[in-house]
């Protein structure tokens, strides 16, 4: 079986929206995949979602599990964007199977228990251990670039490995 070909997998709260739409711009793909179980079974959120994107694009809304069983039916002409709401969802994906090298961390909002990385990046104790599980069970890379258009990222990414490693 081939490896599909997936540009980037992004986690956003916010799952697909107006930055997302960058992301797709720039990456070029052909295809997005909303990685959400709420989502995956709610009509008028996928409605929304999929205004922003762009006229040409596929974009499917499949849950978590479903996610990681048919990536590896991607045609090779596939070129894939994947957005997951949360770390403890691209950490399911990857005890799944779904293959992923790079996690993109966009977008986590604070709450009650959560430490600020960044503007855009709040941890709990939940998410510190899925990165930290994502980084040495399955040797995922991480990157806290919020933009595409930017440069953006690299100061919070040492920020976020010396949380993980705490």
């Amino acid at each position: 079986m081939n490896k599909p070909n997936v540009k980037m997998v992004r986690v956003d709260e916010r799952l697909i929206h107006g930055q997302g739409q960058l992301w797709i711009k720039s990456l070029g793909v052909n295809l997005v995949i909303c990685a959400n179980d709420k989502v995956a079974d709610d009509s008028l959120q996928q409605t929304l979602m999929k205004t922003v994107v762009p006229k040409g694009t596929n974009v499917r809304f499949w849950t978590i599990e479903h996610t990681a069983k048919i990536i590896w039916k991607a045609a090779p002409n596939q070129t894939i964007f994947v957005v997951v709401g949360s770390l403890t969802d691209a950490l399911e994906l990857c005890k799944l199977g779904f293959p992923m090298d790079q996690l993109n961390i966009g977008n986590i909002h604070a709450s009650d228990g959560k430490e600020k990385i960044s503007q855009f990046i709040y941890l709990g104790k939940e998410d510190k251990n899925a990165l930290y599980e994502l980084r040495e069970t399955y040797n995922v890379i991480f990157n806290t670039k919020t933009s595409p258009l930017s440069n953006d990222g690299s100061q919070h990414l040492d920020m976020l490995m010396k949380k993980i490693n705490n």
